[in-house]
């Protein structure tokens, strides 16, 4: 097994020590990132190196020699908070001068304390009458990608992965990102615009937890399920987020709720989405 370390904090004093606390055999660099990376190899021992990790805020993961970048068919990843930076709906809330109303709601909901459809429901409802133009300064304004985003999708795509952006957002953000940043395939949900205002209300189907998994699975049985060799990657922060986690071989949780953080194969939480690609070789 081998043990990656990453983080802004790390420090060739921290690296020589977690490798003498790992009995690793090798410690190599990683270069390229946006934080120092490096690869301990073949480590005898696991035992404490995420309790001294977590301590000195450095990211670590043990994974296996064969986890290379070429058998990853899929990368699958939450926008908001995890592609992006922001949670779009509390920031159209900010616009309309209900953030604090409406971010309560959403912080609910990725900690798992209220069902995702009821909370985006009442969310959107307190949006009725504001003018779509207040979308777009959203996104002009304020969306802004995670750190690392654009080297994460275009160094597993030069792999031949596929990508999917999949949210319990808006359509309205995630076609932009996509034609921005190449995503393959989208899923999201679509406001109701009725004279070039938002309604208060979602256009069934509800894009949930469920449909996060599902669209993920669609696309694993499509293109990673022939030879078996192939992998589905997915990168999420919140609990709506778990059941698409589970449905992948590899999972990332992103900055994520403890909830989130139980439940993946990986956890990131101090360096950027491109310390994803440090974790394959």
């Amino acid at each position: 097994m081998d043990l990656v370390v990453q983080g802004p904090a790390l420090t060739n004093a921290e690296v020589a020590a977690i490798a003498a606390l790992a009995d690793a055999n090798g410690i190599h660099a990683i270069a390229g990132g946006s934080a120092p990376a490096y690869r301990l190899t073949r480590v005898g021992r696991q035992s404490g190196i995420a309790e001294h990790c977590a301590a000195a805020g450095i990211d670590c993961a043990f994974v296996p020699p064969d986890l290379v970048r070429d058998r990853v068919r899929i990368v699958a990843m939450d926008m908001d908070s995890t592609l992006i930076t922001i949670e779009c709906i509390d920031e159209i809330a900010d616009r309309a001068g209900i953030k604090h109303a409406v971010a309560a709601v959403t912080a609910a909901a990725m900690r798992g304390e209220i069902d995702f459809t009821e909370s985006l429901m009442r969310r959107v409802a307190l949006l009725a009458g504001l003018p779509v133009i207040e979308l777009e300064r959203v996104y002009a304004e304020r969306v802004t990608l995670s750190p690392g985003a654009e080297r994460m999708l275009e160094g597993f795509r030069a792999a031949g992965a596929k990508t999917l952006l999949v949210s319990g957002g808006f359509t309205f953000f995630t076609d932009q990102l996509a034609a921005r940043l190449g995503f393959d395939e989208t899923v999201a949900n679509t406001l109701e615009i009725d004279a070039g205002r938002l309604t208060g209300r979602v256009i069934p189907p509800i894009v949930d937890a469920g449909v996060k998994a599902s669209r993920l699975s669609a696309m694993r049985n499509r293109l990673a399920g022939a030879d078996g060799g192939g992998l589905a990657l997915a990168i999420g922060d919140g609990a709506n987020d778990v059941p698409m986690l589970k449905a992948a071989d590899i999972s990332i949780a992103y900055h994520a709720k403890p909830i989130v953080r139980a439940q993946a194969t990986y956890a990131i939480d101090h360096c950027g989405l491109d310390g994803v690609l440090n974790l394959f070789r």
